[in-house]
């Protein structure tokens, strides 16, 4: 038997270096590295290299341009838990006199604060940052295209705005700031805003003949937190692991599950596709699969961080060229080849540490008008409740500890679900929402909207 913790079977190693051989061979890259977690830590890496007997370990630097912005909303998340800030405050609120402050904090983390793409010409991925020496210089002078709040619009311009912010806040520099209080935790000692050796030389490859030719390498400058750093692949595994599970001394489980919530107006064309965009993560549906992660690319380098929650599967994939490799589908495919041969094993069925009686009583049958829903009691000391077949509305709900309970996700989350009792101490039906949750289909003793007929359930009378 396969647990999460044991090493990948080798059938499956042999697909994971099928699959980044033909990346690397068909996208026409100098190299390419992958690395896959499961299980909290690294169980592969491979690599794929046009020098012989010189092949990448998860020791060498690539550059991992926009998986800096993760980096930087993390930074702007633990902010928001000490209270610093609330994600819907302005940004003028805390770093006035930008001329986009009108846009909240949570607008800028999901790309909806209406900014443009990128900062002004000269294109500031291969110039350098010393032409952009303030953030009016990175903003522009051109009003935002699109209205705050209205639209997904990716915006490099606007995580330099977020990394302006956690500098303004933590009276430091965004690189130390990021260094002491995400980085060391973590134990990312390679990853850096400048590249240390070991590190990759960044490509670009001609399009039409099997010639390389070396691309600048440029200090982003201000626009470092949009994507400035330099990564290697065993740093980035244990990233996206603190990414699925959460690390207190950085941030909660929970704090990083709202990081992969859908924040964004998804665009038609993203409707189509599958994805959106959470705080500071993208998201998609892919071959069944929920994925969330960022992509990277800068001049001579490409990078994609992809996992799954569900499956507990991580990929990471580095390349040193400017295009070529579809990275993120790599990524993607790298996550389904493990999900799909070594399943994820559940853990074993337990049973309550303790019942609580007046909890236990609510388990069971209930309807909503005639729809049966079904109420559980599970061992985690949630309440699930769902449809009895089928599809419709399901939520899992968390005690409150004064005999209510909050919805944790769907259509249900934040709402309170409260069992009503009658002045016997029996319970009369369930409130959730305002929507009453009867033992019988539309109860006569319960207080149904609009009432019951008094006549009650009849045949139809035949002539």
């Amino acid at each position: 038997m396969t647990t999460s913790h044991e090493e990948l079977l080798p059938t499956t190693r042999r697909a994971l270096t099928h699959r980044i051989a033909v990346a690397q061979a068909e996208g026409r890259a100098p190299s390419l590295v992958a690395a896959v977690v499961r299980g909290g830590r690294a169980v592969w890496h491979g690599a794929r290299t046009s020098v012989d007997g010189n092949g990448p370990d998860a020791e060498v630097q690539y550059r991992i341009g926009s998986i800096t912005k993760t980096f930087t909303a993390v930074l702007v998340l633990r902010l928001r838990d000490e209270g610093v800030l609330d994600l819907g405050d302005s940004l003028e609120k805390h770093l006035p006199g930008t001329g986009a402050g009108e846009a909240t904090i949570a607008e800028l983390l999901a790309h909806t604060a209406g900014l443009a793409a990128e900062s002004p010409a000269p294109w500031w991925e291969r110039t350098p940052g010393s032409l952009r020496p303030e953030l009016s210089d990175v903003l522009g002078e051109k009003p935002p295209p699109h209205p705050a709040g209205r639209r997904h619009h990716y915006s490099n311009p606007g995580y330099t705005l977020l990394g302006a912010l956690v500098a303004e806040l933590r009276g430091a520099p965004w690189e130390q700031v990021l260094r002491d209080e995400v980085l060391e935790p973590l134990g990312l000692h390679r990853t850096t805003a400048q590249p240390e050796a070991p590190h990759a030389g960044g490509w670009a490859v001609h399009p039409w003949a099997d010639a390389l030719l070396p691309e600048p390498l440029e200090d982003l400058g201000r626009m470092a937190p949009a994507g400035q750093l330099w990564s290697t692949t065993g740093d980035l595994a244990r990233f996206a692991a603190f990414l699925i599970q959460g690390d207190d001394r950085v941030l909660s489980a929970e704090s990083v599950r709202e990081m992969r919530t859908p924040a964004a107006p998804a665009e038609p064309a993203d409707v189509v596709d599958g994805a959106t965009y959470g705080l500071g993560l993208q998201i998609q549906h892919r071959d069944g699969r929920l994925l969330a992660g960022h992509s990277g690319s800068l001049p001579g380098f490409l990078a994609n961080l992809t996992f799954s929650e569900v499956d507990d599967v991580a990929a990471v994939v580095l390349a040193n060229c400017t295009s070529g490799p579809l990275i993120s589908t790599v990524g993607a495919d790298l996550v389904r080849i493990v999900a799909e041969a070594e399943p994820r094993i559940p853990e074993p069925w337990r049973p309550l540490r303790e019942v609580d009686p007046t909890v236990l009583e609510l388990a069971g049958p209930w309807y909503w008008g005639t729809h049966p829903f079904v109420l559980r009691v599970t061992a985690d000391g949630l309440l699930t409740l769902g449809p009895l077949t089928g599809g419709g509305r399901r939520a899992r709900f968390r005690p409150n500890g004064d005999g209510v309970w909050t919805g944790l996700e769907g259509y249900y989350a934040g709402e309170l679900l409260e069992a009503v009792r009658r002045p016997d101490g029996t319970v009369s039906h369930l409130d959730l929402g305002s929507f009453v949750f009867t033992r019988q289909p539309y109860d006569a003793d319960a207080p149904v909207p609009g009432g019951v007929d008094a006549e009650g359930w009849r045949g139809i009378a035949q002539p």
